[in-house]
Parts: structure tokens; sequence; C-alpha cells
């Protein structure tokens, strides 16, 4: 076998691709989703693909860093990140496996600009849910749900009967599902979580319930939500009745930034939503301006009710 053969035999002989082959089995080794593994193989074939003939130890690291900074330089920060990340890793793989003496990838800073995405005020919510509502959309009962628990998009499409306690008004939410992988018995942090209900979603419940049939599933079985076309949807609705297209994710990112304008501590928004680190949680406290607001409300330079006419008036030297 090739690993063990002498570091020298190996060095001159495992070319990039060969190594690439054996990274893709080891990550299936190591149990994870389909979708997860077809994303790093996915990435790293078409970015990496010019030094599959070269031996695995000729890369250098200002080859890498000339890959990212000037090859892809056209890509968003957020791609030139999970690219080298993806890098990294099989040649960590290389060296674990004995094919290379160090990890030849540079460590690199980027500066990336912190955008915050669009979400839904409480206002704009309450005239999405009541339009959907006025309209019969099939798509209601999952948006309303969407906005009442903020689960993630997998985690209401394998939501079941047998997580629900319409009595004590709590969802359990330990599973999740993606078109490539089917169903996980895993949530995406790893963690179940229990969520409490409020009274109007107790109410959906109680009618979907009764127009299940005996359905296991809570939420409606649709195929153009198996087929991932649930953003589509959404925005194309949003558009039609005047309000800001938004991305399905984004459904959670509104609800995580009422409960937050609402007061609820951000540690408790944390736990009910399932993140697992204060980091992502950040991105919700800026959107909703929890970390800065009332900052100013003791900030005062002079008077400004002293001003007649505008509050400010500028006038040009020798007018």
């Amino acid at each position: 076998m090739l690993i063990e053969k002498s570091f020298e035999e190996q060095s001159t002989t495992i070319k990039y691709g060969i190594v690439l082959n054996m990274y893709n089995e080891s990550l299936i080794a190591r149990d994870l989703s389909k979708l997860t593994i077809d994303n790093y193989m996915s990435c790293l074939k078409l970015h990496t693909n010019m030094w599959n003939n070269l031996p695995i130890e000729g890369i250098t690291t200002e080859e890498i860093r000339q890959l990212i900074r000037v090859k892809l330089a056209n890509l968003a920060v957020s791609q030139q990140k999970n690219i080298l990340k993806y890098i990294r890793g099989i040649f960590n793989f290389a060296v674990e496996a004995g094919f290379l003496m160090r990890n030849p990838v540079p460590r690199m800073t980027f500066k990336t600009a912190v955008k915050i995405k669009k979400v839904l005020s409480q206002q704009q919510a309450k005239i999405f849910l009541e339009k959907a509502q006025e309209y019969d959309h099939e798509w209601y009962p999952i948006w309303a749900t969407a906005l009442y628990t903020g689960m993630r998009n997998g985690e209401l499409h394998n939501l079941t009967w047998d997580k629900i306690d319409l009595e004590n008004r709590t969802i359990l939410v330990s599973s999740t599902w993606n078109k490539k992988d089917g169903v996980k018995e895993l949530t995406k942090s790893g963690v179940d979580r229990i969520i409490d209900m409020a009274p109007s979603l107790v109410t959906l419940f109680k009618e979907l319930k009764l127009k299940g049939d005996g359905n296991p599933f809570v939420l409606p079985r649709r195929q153009d939500w198996d087929t991932g076309r649930q953003a589509e949807v959404l925005r194309m609705f949003l558009e039609s009745i005047g309000l800001p297209r938004i991305r399905f994710h984004d459904l959670r990112a509104s609800w995580a930034t009422m409960l937050l304008n609402m007061g609820i501590e951000p540690a408790k928004v944390m736990k009910l939503g399932g993140w697992k680190d204060l980091k992502t949680m950040m991105i919700y406290l800026r959107k909703a301006g929890i970390d800065t607001r009332g900052t100013l409300n003791d900030f005062n330079i002079h008077d400004v009710s002293r001003k007649t006419g505008s509050v400010l008036e500028f006038k040009s030297p020798g007018l």
C-alpha cells in the first residue's frame, strides 16, 4: 500500500489528484452528510484541478496564496475563505497520511464587510401572514410556523406530530432533512431543543391536525418544497404584496430580531433558536440594533431647542 512506503518514495509518486480521491473516501468514513461532502469535493475539483497531476509535495505555499489572492480574486470573501479551508483540509489529511512533512497552506487574513441582511419587521411579518391567510396560500402554514418558531428549513420539513405537545404548548426539535441526504436524526447543531408555542401557533396546529387525517407530518407536503424552491416561492409572494424580498432562511432571522426587539434576553433567543456560539447570535443583535440601542440617550452637546426656524441653519460667509 502507498501509505506503507517510505516518505521519500511517497513524495515522488503521490499525485494531488490521487490524494484528493483518498480524502473523499476519508470524509465518507467520517460519516459526514452527503451534502457536506459534495460541497467540499465539488469546490476542490473546480478550483484545484490544475494540481491533479502534480506531486503533492510540489505544491507550494506561494502557489496556494496566489490561487486565493489572484485567480479567485473575483469571488466573494466568504467563498475564498471556504476554499482555503477546504484546501487546508486535504493537506492536513496528506500530513496525517504521511505524504507530507508539513502543511503548506498559509494563514491568510480577509477583510470582510459585515452587512445586515434583510429581515421582516414585526409589522411587515403581520402583513405578510395576514395576506397569506387571506389568499389561502398553500405555504401559509409553513411560513407561519417559521415566523413563530425560528426553525430551520430542514427542521420544519421533518416536523412530525410526535414532537408536538399541544397541551403544554411545546415543540421538540430533534431532527432535520435536506433534499440530498433525506432525514437526519440530528439538528444542525447536534443538540435537541424545546421551543415554546405562541397561542396563535397552537390554534394553527389544532386546525392542521384536524385536516391531517393521520398524516405524521405537521406541515403540508409540497413538491416545490421537496425540490428546494422554498426561497423562490417566498420571494414571489412577498414581491406581489409589496414587501421586501428575503430568503427563506431570513424568516428565522426575522423571528430572532422580533424576539430581541421585544426585550427577550439574547441568551434565551440563542437557546430557543439552537445557536451554539455567541458569534452567530451577534449577527442578529446587529440586525435588531440591540447592541447599540439607547447608547446616545444621554448624549447632548447643546440645547437645540433655542434655535428658531429650522433646527440647524447654515449661512455662507459674507451673506
